[in-house]
């Protein structure tokens, strides 16, 4: 049987990356760091119903991720001008990545269930760019929220 290594975690460093965002702005992590805890979560596709639902939570409690200083990165493999779509149509106040072909997606070990659904998991990063949190469930979408605000007030104590 061949060794397969766990998924990236807590205390590691987050990868670095650069995307473009639904307004085809570059955004690099290494830029973020330094700036405040960020908020990274992958999502399957834009405009699906599980999708729309997180997307929308993470936009309800925007001004709560706002408080307390975070960044909000919403990343899919959909192009940069289905983002923009899925920003307008649901006034989504962060940035969503595009990342054709889902590199990013694997570096941060959130690739697809049983190669045909990419998964969704959202990663707590602090101001020094070490992840502090991760949550992994593809059926829980709308606790992907939650659980960041309470890994965001743990980073506060």
């Amino acid at each position: 049987m061949p060794f397969s290594k766990p998924p990236i975690g807590v205390g590691e460093r987050a990868p670095d990356f650069a995307l473009r965002d639904q307004s085809g702005s570059l955004v690099a992590l290494k830029d973020l760091i330094g700036n405040g805890p960020i908020v990274l979560f992958f999502y399957p596709k834009d405009d699906t119903t599980g999708c729309t639902k997180e997307a929308c939570r993470f936009r309800d409690d925007y001004a709560r991720f706002r408080e307390a200083g975070a960044k909000i990165l919403g990343i899919s493999s959909d192009s940069e001008e289905s983002h923009r779509h899925f920003a307008a149509k649901f006034s989504l106040p962060y940035q969503l990545l595009s990342d054709p072909g889902g590199k990013v997606r694997a570096l941060y070990e959130a690739s697809s269930l049983f190669g045909l659904i990419p998964r969704r998991a959202t990663f707590t990063i602090d101001a020094a760019g070490v992840i502090r949190d991760v949550f992994r469930s593809d059926a829980r979408f709308e606790q992907h929220v939650e659980k960041a605000l309470n890994s965001l007030q743990a980073l506060s104590r």
